[in-house]
C-alpha cells in the first residue's frame, strides 16, 4: 500500500504559479512511476503529466507543457508539480498516483491521493 497526501493548491490569478507536492508513505516510492491528473467539473479526470522513478523520463499534456514542471525527490518521497503561467482553464482538482508502469489512462495507476483544488481567476 502506498498512501498520497497532495498539498499546495489553492487561489491565484490567471498568469500565476503554484507547486504542488504529493508526499508518499507505505511501501517503496522509489519502486513507482507517479502521475498527476486532474478533474474539472463535469469533465472527465484527465492526464497531467507523469515521471518515471529515477526522473529519466517525464511525459506532458500538450496542454500543460511548457508551463508545468514534474519532478520528484526519491529520498523525501515526495513528487512535484511546479505550474507556471496559470490559466482559468487548468480550475480543477489536481490528484497524484503511484502506478508501476507509465501510462496516461487513469486504470494503469493503483494508489490516489485524495486531491486538492485549484482555482484560477481571469
Amino acid at each position: 500500500q502506498v498512501q498520497l497526501v497532495e498539498s499546495g493548491g489553492g487561489l491565484v490569478q490567471a498568469g500565476g504559479s503554484l507547486r504542488l507536492s504529493c508526499a508518499a508513505s507505505g511501501q517503496t516510492f522509489s519502486n513507482y512511476v507517479m502521475g498527476w491528473f486532474r478533474q474539472a467539473p463535469g469533465r472527465e479526470r484527465e492526464f497531467v503529466v507523469a515521471i518515471t522513478r529515477s526522473s529519466g523520463a517525464t511525459y506532458y499534456a500538450d496542454s500543460v507543457k511548457g508551463r508545468f514542471t514534474i519532478s520528484r525527490d526519491n529520498a523525501k518521497n515526495t513528487v512535484y508539480l511546479q505550474m507556471n503561467s496559470l490559466k482559468p482553464e487548468d480550475t480543477a482538482i489536481y490528484t497524484c498516483a503511484a502506478g508501476g508502469y507509465y501510462s496516461r489512462r487513469p486504470s494503469a495507476y493503483n494508489y490516489w491521493g485524495q486531491g486538492t483544488q485549484v482555482t484560477v481567476s481571469s
